[in-house]
């Protein structure tokens, strides 16, 4: 099934893929409803057995953002971003820093924090690129980490 397919299927608006093979960065940013304010959602880092895997999972994990913001009653809808990591050469800080630019070329539409792969320390070389981060480290002047009250 097509990339179109699937976004039809699951009702989005828009979704990025991302590359820069010079720092080992593929994925894919989804934006599920931005009804109620920019998409936010974390970006997970994963070892995706394929490209679609990681689309299937961005797919589900933004449209799962979308009604976890909405009955919180926040003024934000539902994204997710997925970068599909190589175990061989693991994640760096270039890698995250390019991440950061193609969340900044959305404009605030998606703003982004940690999920399962991601940690502070991403966060911060996210936010070297980007205003759209949520949850940087509080010693940094952030909020803190944002899966505590993400799983609550």
């Amino acid at each position: 099934m097509g990339i179109l397919k699937h976004m039809e299927e699951y009702g989005h608006e828009q979704v990025l893929a991302v590359s820069d093979p010079a720092v080992g960065l593929k994925g894919f940013i989804a934006v599920h409803d931005t009804t109620l304010g920019p998409a936010v959602g974390g970006v997970r880092i994963w070892a995706y057995p394929t490209e679609e895997d990681a689309l299937k999972d961005a797919l589900l994990l933004s449209r799962a953002m979308t009604y976890k913001s909405a009955a919180a009653g926040l003024s934000l809808g539902g994204g997710k971003a997925v970068l599909i990591l190589d175990p061989d050469r693991g994640k760096t800080d270039e890698m995250m820093e390019s991440f950061g630019r193609f969340v900044h070329s959305l404009g605030g539409l998606y703003i982004t924090t940690t999920d399962i792969g991601s940690v502070g320390r991403d966060l911060e070389c996210i936010g070297r690129e980007t205003p759209y981060v949520a949850g940087l480290p509080i010693e940094k002047g952030g909020s803190g980490d944002t899966s505590i009250m993400t799983g609550l």
